[in-house]
């Protein structure tokens, strides 16, 4: 069988950290370039893996015939760009969180797809999370029965990524905690409510504890290789929120940064017959009624590596061009719900959608 021939356009964390590993996992891929205009990540990439050829521009891989597909994990700023040129170019794309930096750059993209015939991924990587995917079967066979509310939290203390950097720059972000975090756990709650259409947003964001970076404390922070206190910090460290759908309501609290030592990372899905609390990243509880009694339980259910299920799935699907639970069609149901809560926050008002 001939091998699908990958490029990997970006090659900062969340590429060496999930992209090139499960495609070197994947013996129905082959990565031929490894791109990033900082030569040496390029490089690196090729002498560590020991496969592909350093580029610094990804148009050298999109202008390649034999070129199938594309990772696009760049900053959030070039998504559009190349995801937009890729398809033009005939390939597949799987482009990281979130979509675009905006709405608008995030629409165009899946014009784009629309234009080209071609496939546009997403990596909201938790739809292809195992205990995911159990709380939407769960949801679907009625088990919870009405689902009235959901709430989210996404909260820690102190733990800004890549202070002054790309992630606290809102011209390259798009945002911060909401844009970063929020985004994984709204798209759960989509995925496993089946993308209710959204019809109106109440939100505020909050840049709050960091303004001054030189005297910032943390408890910890991940990039911290791009940290520079000499650059911006513009972007929601909080952001709270009120959402309602065709179906549910939806609240939230998210935060890079407060005061107050627990992380609180969950989601509850509230429902009439039953409800559960999805522990981020673990498994889940599900509370009912059995027997006459009030139960917690724990379901039991086979789990894999979702990164890696999420690039096997995308490469099963570069020829046949079906798209994905995380194709652009469904992503941009988060992105737009994003895009309402920051609208909101600077407008001071409930945005109502269409």
């Amino acid at each position: 069988m001939k091998k699908i021939k990958v490029a990997v356009i970006g090659c900062g964390t969340i590429a060496n950290a999930a992209h090139i590993p499960s495609y070197l996992k994947n013996d129905k891929a082959e990565i031929i370039y490894f791109c990033d205009i900082i030569p040496e990540r390029a490089e690196a990439a090729v002498e560590k893996y020991k496969c592909g050829k350093a580029i610094l521009d990804y148009k050298e891989a999109l202008n390649d015939p034999e070129i199938d597909a594309v990772s696009v994990c760049t900053p959030n700023n070039m998504h559009a760009e190349i995801s937009i040129a890729a398809l033009k170019a005939g390939k597949q794309v799987l482009c990281e969180k979130p979509s675009a930096r905006t709405y608008g750059e995030a629409k165009k993209m899946q014009e784009a797809q629309a234009e080209t015939g071609n496939m546009l991924s997403i990596g909201v990587v938790n739809r292809f999370n195992a205990g995911v995917r159990k709380i939407k079967e769960l949801i679907d066979a009625g088990e919870l029965g009405e689902i009235y509310h959901v709430y989210v939290s996404f909260r820690a203390e102190r733990s800004i990524p890549g202070l002054g950097g790309a992630f606290t720059t809102k011209a390259i972000a798009g945002g911060g905690v909401l844009i970063d975090w929020g985004v994984h756990y709204l798209d759960i709650v989509m995925y496993c409510l089946n993308d209710p259409a959204v019809k109106t947003v109440s939100g505020k964001g909050f840049c709050k504890l960091a303004k001054n970076m030189s005297e910032y404390e943390y408890t910890s922070m991940w990039a911290e290789n791009t940290k520079d206190l000499n650059g911006t910090y513009d972007v929601d460290d909080f952001v709270t929120g009120f959402i309602r759908t065709e179906s549910s309501t939806i609240t939230l609290n998210g935060s890079w940064a407060q005061n107050i030592g627990v992380s609180e990372t969950y989601i509850d899905f509230i429902g009439t017959k039953a409800g559960i609390r999805l522990q981020y990243g673990a498994d889940f509880k599900l509370y009912k009624i059995a027997d006459g009694k009030l139960k917690a339980v724990t379901p039991e259910y086979d789990t894999w590596d979702f990164f890696q299920k999420e690039i096997d799935s995308f490469v099963d699907t570069v020829k046949t061009k079906e798209r994905l639970s995380s194709n652009i069609d469904a992503a941009i149901i988060t992105t737009r719900m994003m895009q309402a809560l920051y609208d909101s926050s600077e407008q001071e008002k409930e945005i109502a959608l269409d």
